[in-house]
This record gives structure tokens, sequence and C-alpha cells, in this order.
């Protein structure tokens, strides 16, 4: 059992921030409120720090791509085939990476991993947290979302093995779907008649959850002529959708706020490396929150490393965001995007005691981390 005593909490519920006491035991959050004691508790000492909910990362590739290693490390696209809704992100992920221990120290205490964006249909993506030496205890959801993807890399990586152009990368995905919509049907139509039922389909087996709802295709959309694609395909088959990367999201945004599907915007450091990224800018996630849009703020790493998270943060606020909006953007609003807000996101009694005490403020590059706890665990 610990006790943070006496730290300025930012719930990332309110805009208010409080002095306040939080009793953490089994993993929980316990108890938030004034003059918490209790026998034998371990008390953290958080008079003049501030206390956050752990940083979440809605998008990145962390444990599929090995820290310093190069090809052999490259694990996040598998570049055979254009459709692969059937691959895991829980088959390549590393515990050992050394970018889960980087992370956590930083804050960042639980992230949305899965395949990248070589392949139209790319597989299933998993949130985890970065503590641990088995994927499989680590794993806070699973499957979370369908990785798609439109614009320039599926055109790059399949030009020589039929993707030519944007319409085919967006036909590929429909006749995924069409062929998933066919099967689920035959399967249904057969009920308990084996003898009824279609040869076994991978791919289609992948893809059942998504037409069912139960997970949202993750549609990787850079320009604002692919965010659309992205959403008129979802609206074709009526499955649930997430759009990543948004770079172009400033150019429209009165049209997603009337959308109202989640953004996650980013990566937004560094270099324009290709044409679809000439109009980013840290403006774009304030000015999305701002016209009413979900946003959350991501990584995409190992494009900006996990660990810069909050910095990114600090970038848009910079840039124009509201403070609060920011705070959201690397919290709750992140929790929600990948599913799992009943259980991180905030600081609210019941959820996992995911917090960072922070000297200073956390989106500042002079604000220091005094502590992370993970499941109520200090990170080390």
């Amino acid at each position: 059992m610990i006790c943070i005593k006496n730290g300025t909490l930012h719930t990332a519920v309110t805009r208010e921030t409080f002095v306040a006491d939080i009793l953490i035991d089994n993993g929980k959050i316990v108890t938030i409120g004034k003059n918490i004691s209790f026998e034998n508790a371990e008390v953290i000492d958080a008079t003049g720090l501030h206390v956050y909910p752990g940083f979440i990362d809605a998008h990145c590739h962390t444990g599929l791509d090995g820290y310093g290693i190069g090809y052999e490390g490259q694990d996040y696209n598998e570049l055979n085939d254009p459709v692969t809704p059937q691959v895991q992100a829980i088959d390549g992920l590393n515990p050992f990476d050394p970018c889960m221990n980087m992370a956590a120290k930083a804050g960042v205490t639980c992230f949305a991993t899965g395949p990248g964006s070589s392949n139209s249909i790319g597989g299933t993506f998993a949130a985890i947290k970065p503590v641990g030496t088995r994927i499989d205890n680590m794993i806070v959801k699973f499957p979370i979302a369908m990785k798609c993807a439109f614009g320039e890399n599926p055109k790059r990586c399949y030009q020589n093995q039929g993707i030519s152009s944007r319409m085919t990368t967006a036909s590929k995905i429909r006749e995924a779907l069409h062929t998933a919509k066919l099967y689920k049907a035959k399967k249904e139509a057969a009920g308990d008649d084996i003898s009824k039922l279609p040869s076994y389909d991978q791919k289609s087996e992948a893809l059942i959850p998504v037409l069912n709802r139960q997970i949202p295709l993750k549609a990787h959309a850079h320009q604002a002529n692919d965010i659309f694609t992205a959403i008129r395909i979802a609206k074709e088959f009526g499955v649930g959708l997430t759009l990543e990367h948004v770079t172009e999201g400033h150019m429209i945004a009165n049209e997603l706020a009337k959308e109202k599907f989640p953004l996650a915007v980013g990566p937004t450091f560094g270099h324009a490396t290709k044409f679809e990224l000439q109009n980013k800018t840290w403006e774009t996630p304030g000015i999305l929150a701002k016209a009413g849009c979900h946003v959350s703020i991501i990584t995409d790493a190992p494009v900006i490393p996990l660990h810069h998270l909050p910095l990114c943060a600090g970038f848009a606020i910079k840039a124009g965001m509201d403070e609060f909006d920011a705070l959201r953007a690397v919290t709750i609003n992140p929790a929600e995007h990948i599913g799992i807000a009943d259980r991180v996101g905030s600081l609210e009694e019941g959820k996992d005691a995911d917090i960072v005490i922070v000297d200073g403020n956390p989106f500042d590059v002079t604000g220091v981390i005094r502590h992370v706890l993970i499941d109520g665990k200090k990170v080390e």
C-alpha cells in the first residue's frame, strides 16, 4: 500500500488542480482526498510536486522496432503481402526493448503498438504497459484495432506488386472487407452444421471483429483526401474508425468536427521526409481541439522516441494549444481512443495506479520526474 501525500493533482477530468492525497492498494487508486492515513502504508511526500495520470500514446510501434538494431529489429511491417489482417502485434513484441524502460521512466505508462503502414491492411494493435518480461502479462487490451493505411506508404512499398495509386490501395481494403463480409454471412448461415461452413480463411476471420464493430479500423492517413477516403470506406461497411496522423487535419477541422471520429495527431517533430507531410505543423492538435474534435497527440515511435511524448504536448502548447487540452491529449483522450479509459487515463478512484509525480511542468524541458508508478509499483 502506498499513500501519495500533499501533491497538486492534475486529474485530466477537470481543469481545476487541487492539493490532495492518493491511497493506492493492489495496483489501484483506492481513495483521493485530504489527510488520508493508513497504517503501514509507504508514504511518498509530494509536497510542492505535481501529480498526473500516466501518459498514454495512442499510436506507436515500440517493441516492434528494436532500439539500435536495424533490419533485424524491424518487426512491424510485413512486406510480402499488401493485405495482412491476420498478423498480430503481440507475436512480434519484444518486452526487453530498451525503449520500454526509457518510456516508463519518462512517465509514459501505457501505449498502443502495432503494425506499420506499408500495407493496405496491416494487422491488429495491442495496448500494453512498458513493464514486464512477458508480453502476455503486459497487455491492457488486445486486440484494440485493425491497422489500415492510405497515401504514399502502400504505393511505395508495393509499387512493383500491384499497387501504384491511391485508388488501388482503397480497392484492396474494400475487397478484403467485402470478402470477409461474405465469409461471415456464410458462417452464420451454416450455424452448427459443420458441413456447410466455408473453408477456413485466416484473413476474413481476422476482419470479423471489425465488421462486428468490436474493434475499429485504425487508419493511417496524412493528407486530407486520404482522411476522407478512410471515412468513406468506414461508412460504406458500417465499421468503427479512428484516424491516425491527420497531418492536414487543421485544413479540414470543421469537417472532422462534424464526423466525430477520434483523431491521433503526429508525429510532428523532424523534417517533412515525404510529400504528404509538407503541411505538418504543431498548430494542428490545438486547431482540431478548438474545433471540438477528440484529439490525441502521438509520437509514432520510433519516428519520435516514445519517451518524448510529454515534450510533444509541450510543443503543441507552445503553438497555441490550451494546456488542459494538451494534458487530455496525452492521458484520457488516448485512453478513450484505444478503448481502455475504464482503467487508465485519469486520476480517479478505481482506476489503475499509473501515476507520474513531477517537480515542475512535465511539458517543459525543465520539468523533472521524481516518481513514476505503474500498477502501483515504482518504476526503476
